[in-house]
Order: structure tokens, then sequence, then C-alpha cells
């Protein structure tokens, strides 16, 4: 089934040339539907890089004072849809905006300069991984990221925009598949599996090509427990966003301009 899905996938390729064009309208876009909701720092920006040799798709190395270095790693191809998660997951609502929130409100509101420094392995993480992926359908609910992919991305990507609503379709019916990766991650890193059945194991249950397996599995082996910030963290994030009294943006600013911590998500 995945020899399928990869060939499926092939079409949606970016092409080289074209990815900083799709990459920047795509973070352009991501940021002017959270301006409408969010008050941003004024001189809030960051710089867009392209990279290799990394165990993940994409960073956020943010330099303070509001400013974010955004990389994005060009060891494989990168899809068609990859262009709107990154620029919301990195830039807007994501990471970007969430540490800049973080600094105006803690260091430079109250002076509290423990707050410039951000331990990675934290429990500040799993509400960072988790807004930043619930901040993609924050930002393109419904059909509307399907239909901003279809008129923008697309032509600017030179793919057929005729294709997007199957792309988008089977993308949806892959999501419920993320939590596999939970069990192989586990059992590997506790050694109950070796690299290669964990590999084969990626493939067969995330539905991905070899070489996104050995990408995927690289940031396990790097990163560890941290992987279960992105699926359940989002997943926690969304329950308590939308279990509150109010506008699901402001909720979402709120939650990204305090010292929230799981165990205040599960209340």
């Amino acid at each position: 089934m995945h020899e399928r899905v990869a060939a499926f996938r092939n079409d949606y390729v970016i092409p080289t040339d074209r990815l900083d064009a799709v990459m920047r309208a795509a973070i352009d876009e991501c940021r002017a539907r959270t301006v409408r909701h969010f008050d941003l720092p004024e001189n809030e920006r960051f710089t867009l890089e392209f990279v290799t040799d990394q165990p993940w798709s994409g960073y956020n190395w943010y330099q303070g004072d509001a400013v974010s270095l955004i990389q994005i790693n060009t060891d494989l191809p990168i899809y068609i849809d990859r262009a709107v998660d990154l620029g919301c997951h990195e830039g807007y609502p994501g990471h970007h905006v969430y540490n800049a929130l973080l600094e105006r409100t803690f260091v430079d509101e109250k002076g509290w300069m423990e707050m410039s420094v951000y331990p990675l392995y934290s429990p500040m993480s799993f509400i960072a991984e988790g807004s930043a992926n619930y901040g993609i359908d924050l930002a393109f609910p419904g059909e509307e990221r399907v239909r901003f992919e279809r008129e923008v991305l697309y032509p600017l990507a030179g793919l057929d925009p005729a294709t997007a609503e199957a792309q988008a379709e089977l993308l949806g019916l892959m999501r419920g598949l993320q939590r596999a990766e939970y069990t192989i991650a586990s059992d590997y890193l506790a050694g109950r599996i070796d690299r290669d059945t964990a590999l084969d194991q990626l493939q067969a249950y995330s539905l991905v090509a070899r070489d996104r397996a050995e990408q995927r599995l690289s940031f396990i082996e790097r990163y560890r427990s941290y992987v279960i910030n992105y699926g359940l963290g989002r997943d926690m994030v969304q329950a308590w966003i939308e279990s509150q009294l109010g506008d699901r943006w402001e909720v979402t600013e709120q939650l990204l301009s305090s010292q929230t911590l799981p165990t205040d998500l599960s209340r």
C-alpha cells in the first residue's frame, strides 16, 4: 500500500526552482490570517532558509526581539501540502508567534529574564508543538485550506489545481494513522524491535516511502519521546481550547501568552 501512496504523492512535489515562492506565499497567508486576530509585536519578522542534512522537515530558531529564523529541510522532495503545514507550524500562529508572545508578556512587560531561555525538553514543548499543529486548522478551517492551495499554491508550484481535492482527501484519511508512530517509537527506543523492523513498520503503518521512514526514524533517534508532543499535544490543546468559552482565536492567544502546562489542559 505504501508504494501506491508514494506513487500518488509524487505528483504533488514542489519543483525546486519554485520552492521559495511557494513557501513565502504560504507563510504570508498564514501571517495574514493570524494578524486579523492576534496583536503581534510591531517589529516581528522572520528569515527563511533552506538547509540539508537534518532529521526534521522544518525548524524555528527563535532569535529574540520577535525575530525568528525558519529553516526548511530539502533533503527530500517537499510536497505541496507541507507549505501550509510548515508556514503555520513554524511561523503563524505557531512557534514564531508563541515565542514572540511569551517574550513580550514575560520578558518585556514583567522583566522575567528567565523566560528568555526555552528548555526544549520541557513541558513547554508539549504546548508549543501541540498549539503549532492546532494552529494549522485554526488558520485554515474547513475547506479554506484546499481552496487556498488550489487557487494560489498549486499555480505557483506549476501543479494541476484540479487535483487538489484528491490530495486533500488522501491526507485526511492518513491523519488517522499518525498515532501508530508512538507505538513504533516506543518499541524501537525500548529495544523491543530493531531498526529495520521500525523502518518496515513506519512504511506499513504510516504509508510513507523508505526514504521518509529513514528521516522520521532519525528524528525519533535524536528526539526520542519528544515525538508525542505533535499528535497528543495537538489533541489536548484542541480539546482544551474548544472547551473554553469565547472565540477560538482569543483563547489560543491567551494560551500562547501564558505559562499553561500540560497538566492544566487536563483539568
